[in-house]
């Protein structure tokens, strides 16, 4: 086979060193446009797990790296004139220079032709003239931007600008440094990559760098600015580039995130940044172009007759593993573009944040990596916390108002469908009591509805009449009784998804018969041709309903309740008046954010005014509607403002279920953001909800300040004692269990123990 590799770098040349490696016929050229010796970047970052892996590939390229490298296991964050270092992290520094000549001489030694000061101008020549094309021209290729309409990139140019230096500084650590101006935040990133230097990259939002000037400076002149802001590292040390094709401000960069739909096109193939790229922050970038190097030299080798099912096959394969990893690399570029968030956080847990941006590496990695590291946050967060001794986070009390939980775990409103005329039942005491039993600091009432009419579904629970605030009060006091949990209790209106039928029988269909009439804030029904169409809320009605949350907050207060939550999300009447999808009115609560707003912030504080003064409130939001046109996360910030100044407490924030056109982007923690968001930029605690399943999720959570309470819903379904089962796998025995139980505790530690013992053998 013919191949024809068009661009030099690591991509392609380990590409053409694996695919000749195992097929020493096949005849491989790799032609670049600039000379064996010129590059434009200094160091290139591998962690100690891609070294391993180089090493079982390739061993005598690994052999040359790690002859040439310089290995570090320290992170130090400088903050606020504070030093913070974290080890472990294993991480070795190479120049990109010394590593382009590795990959060519062995390239070479195996037989690769290397056509050096070769311009690209049209990728098809080759296609016409190789049997396969590989496109490792990099993040502006030309390859990519010729057949665009068959590869489909997703091109984000992002908000930060940085710059890429050297200096002969030697660093001994990977160093974040961040320092505060009259402009803005400007950060640093920076590590050793031989014996005589190390990369120093600058990077500052777009509104910083402008009002620095750094928009009209040349680029000595930035190049001082940033020698001046950063001198305490630098040590007298200069900073230089190696950009001098650069003039003026376009030596500050901007990334652009890339991710094409298809990699391949006939006989076209792209790897490395020409199919992806990963921002700087995580390192990543020439790890996922050398990995598609590897997985694309394989799958040819063995699919060398049918080149296309080869490509398909790699494209599946690396495709996946480059969405994973662009994900934790746009939480980390997120984390630096938004730094000025989290600037106001202690040095402990900003620099805990920052180590845990990319949501991969959590509380347990830490711990792994460098234990003691983990035990001064712990030792920190818990003495912040009030707490008497240390603990793992999530195990921290916390006080809001008169109310103190005991950890930083609640089980999330659940619907379970099975009240009778509104009225909760033994199922609820069983289902709820188990739980409350089961080591979460609170539970919460699936949502109970303020009438009749404001239900889902006729197993609905109520709280409109006296029956009903009997029988809650009747599960409050046992969870008060036997446990040391508290109890919330969450209010709520179904308006136009009201009247349908139990969640196992056909979610969001109405019912078959007994329909009752609905109201939202317009006539819109949630599924077109198949739910009810709601009329119109009229003044009136909105009045009659408030009353009725009046009312409904006076049972629950009654009724011992130490919690109460108003649901505003999901698309029910308070979310739809305050999603731009569902509030179409001309009057004075339609139009702006905070028009919209009006009603449920009448509501709540008509609820507040009557709920004991000692006694939290929280709200409920959907903080995106995963539909174009609908609410985002910068509205909910606002939403969240509103209700924050009506008197709210907590902001919980969950999201979407107001339109069936929403497109949610589900994986881990995968609402964790918005919570972040309020939290930080709002000022006012959360609660961080979905997908949220391990301890080590909620100490992460918590300890990086990204929420203040973690909801878990369907891991505490499955397990009533999962917070319980969690401490005890992290080895946290300092938690009550009910004395009834406490042999179960002693049982499971010690299997625990011992499966942990087997696992060290």
């Amino acid at each position: 086979m013919r191949i024809a590799c068009l661009g030099g770098g690591p991509a392609g040349l380990y590409f053409s060193i694996l695919a000749k490696k195992a097929n020493p016929s096949w005849d491989i050229t790799v032609f670049e446009r600039n000379r064996p010796t010129d590059t434009f970047g200094w160091g290139i970052v591998f962690s100690d797990k891609t070294m391993d892996v180089f090493k079982t590939i390739d061993e005598e390229t690994h052999a040359e790296i790690t002859r040439s490298f310089r290995h570090w296991d320290d992170i130090d964050v400088f903050f606020r004139n504070r030093k913070i270092t974290s080890g472990g992290h294993g991480f070795c520094g190479i120049a990109r220079i010394r590593l382009l000549q590795i990959l060519q001489q062995r390239a070479a030694g195996l037989g690769v032709k290397l056509v050096f000061q070769t311009e690209i101008t049209d990728p098809d020549d080759y296609a016409s003239k190789y049997d396969l094309v590989i496109a490792s021209d990099g993040a502006s290729s030309i390859t990519r931007r010729k057949h665009e309409h068959v590869f489909k990139p997703n091109i984000q140019v992002r908000q930060n600008r940085f710059i890429w230096l050297g200096s002969r500084k030697k660093l001994d650590a990977f160093t974040f440094d961040f320092r505060e101006t009259e402009w803005g935040w400007f950060n640093l990133h920076a590590y050793r990559f031989d014996e005589e230097w190390s990369t120093f990259i600058i990077e500052t939002p777009e509104k910083n760098w402008k009002g620095a000037g750094l928009d009209r400076m040349e680029q000595e002149e930035s190049i001082a600015f940033c020698s001046r802001l950063f001198a305490e590292r630098l040590d007298g040390n200069k900073l230089i580039s190696n950009a001098s094709h650069l003039r003026g401000p376009a030596v500050w960069l901007k990334f652009n995130r890339i991710l094409c739909e298809r990699w391949f096109h006939n006989n076209i193939v792209l790897i490395g940044d020409a199919a992806h790229t990963a921002h700087f922050s995580i390192g990543s970038g020439t790890k996922l172009a050398m990995e598609d190097a590897i997985a694309l030299a394989r799958v040819l080798s063995t699919h060398a007759g049918k080149i296309e099912d080869g490509l398909q096959r790699y494209q599946e394969e690396r495709e996946l593993e480059a969405l994973k990893l662009q994900s934790a690399a746009r939480n980390r570029m997120e984390w630096f573009e938004q730094v000025e968030r989290y600037v106001h956080l202690e040095p402990e847990q900003f620099t805990y944040s920052l180590l845990t941006g990319s949501q991969r590496l959590g509380h347990a990695s830490l711990k792994l990596r460098d234990s003691s590291y983990v035990e001064s946050v712990e030792t920190w967060f818990a003495r912040r916390s009030g707490a008497t001794r240390p603990a793992p986070p999530m195990f921290t009390p916390i006080t809001i108002r008169g109310i103190t939980l005991k950890n930083r775990v609640v089980v999330s409103p659940m619907a379970t469908y099975m009240a009778n005329d509104g009225a909760p039942n033994d199922f609820h005491l069983v289902h709820l009591a188990a739980r409350a039993m089961g080591g979460a600091a609170m539970v919460g009432t699936e949502m109970t509805c303020v009438s009749p009419d404001a239900r889902i579904t006729p197993g609905c629970p109520g709280m409109w009449n006296d029956v009903q605030e009997k029988a809650w009060k009747r599960i409050v006091d046992f969870v008060h009784t036997h446990t040391d949990a508290k109890i919330a209790f969450q209010l709520g209106h179904a308006g136009r998804k009201g009247s349908t039928r139990v969640g196992w029988d056909a979610i969001d269909q109405p019912l078959p018969s007994g329909n009752w009439p609905l109201l939202s804030a317009s006539p819109l029904p949630y599924i077109e041709d198949v739910s009810q169409v709601p009329h119109e809320a009229t003044r009136q009605e909105m009045c009659d309903i408030k009353a009725d949350f009046v009312a409904a907050t006076r049972r629950a207060a009654a009724a011992g309740f130490d919690w109460l939550e108003f649901h505003c999300a999901h698309g029910y009447l308070m979310s739809s008046f305050i999603s731009p999808l569902t509030n179409l009115r001309k009057d004075e609560y339609g139009g702006s954010v905070t028009n919209r707003c009006r009603y449920p912030v009448e509501v709540f504080s008509a609820m507040r005014a009557v709920w004991p003064e000692d006694r939290p409130m929280s709200v409920r939001i959907s903080a995106t509607d995963w539909v174009p046109g609908g609410l985002s996360p910068e509205d909910a910030a606002q939403v969240a403002r509103l209700f924050k100044q009506a008197g709210a407490d907590v902001i919980d924030c969950s999201s979407g279920q107001v339109s069936k056109a929403e497109k949610p982007v589900y994986g881990r923690m995968y609402q964790v953001p918005f919570a972040d968001k309020i939290r930080n930029e709002v000022g006012i605690p959360t609660i961080a909800v979905g997908n949220i399943f391990e301890g080590d999720h909620v100490n992460t959570i918590i300890a990086a300040g990204r929420a203040d309470l973690c909801a878990i819903a369907r891991p505490h379904l499955a397990d009533p004692a999962w917070t319980l089962h969690e401490a005890a796998k992290l080895g946290f025995t300092d938690i009550t269990w009910p004395k009834q139980y406490l042999s179960g505790k002693q049982q499971l530690e010690r299997n625990l123990a011992r499966a942990q013992l087997m696992l060290q053998v």
